[in-house]
């Protein structure tokens, strides 16, 4: 009996760790991702094309940087963007050279800004198709 409320406890929810994209704020003080273009390339990387929209309102607050992740919240890639975009919004920015394993078929590519960190909308790529 005991053994089997140990096991339980390893398949509660409570200890699930996949990364949750249907809870974000829509408020544009979050960085939101509007769009994201995934190529694989010869040697095995990947390139994410992606599309950031942010109230940025200067160095105080702006989108600091985007992320691709696993679906359990793990980071493969990081972009970072250096300095506001104020008047160019939405805006695109790539990284390319980023590992996803093999046998890994969808990432999560996330924003973030420089006061309020993540919470916007994030974007579910599935990589089967590129």
């Amino acid at each position: 009996m005991k053994l089997l409320l140990i096991l339980s406890l390893f398949a509660s929810p409570i200890f699930a760790s996949k990364f949750d994209v249907e809870t974000y704020s829509t408020s544009l003080d979050f960085a939101q991702v509007k769009d994201v273009l995934a190529t694989q390339k010869s040697k095995g990387s990947w390139c994410f094309g992606t599309s950031v929209r942010h109230n940025d309102q200067g160095w105080e607050h702006y989108a600091d940087g985007w992320e691709v992740i696993d679906l359990e919240g793990n980071q493969l890639g990081y972009r970072k963007l250096g300095h506001p975009h104020n008047n160019e919004q939405p805006f695109t920015r790539s990284q390319c050279n980023i590992k996803i394993p093999a046998n890994m078929s969808k990432v999560i590519v996330r924003a973030k800004c420089n006061k309020h960190g993540f919470g916007g909308k994030a974007m579910i790529v599935d990589l089967s198709n590129k």
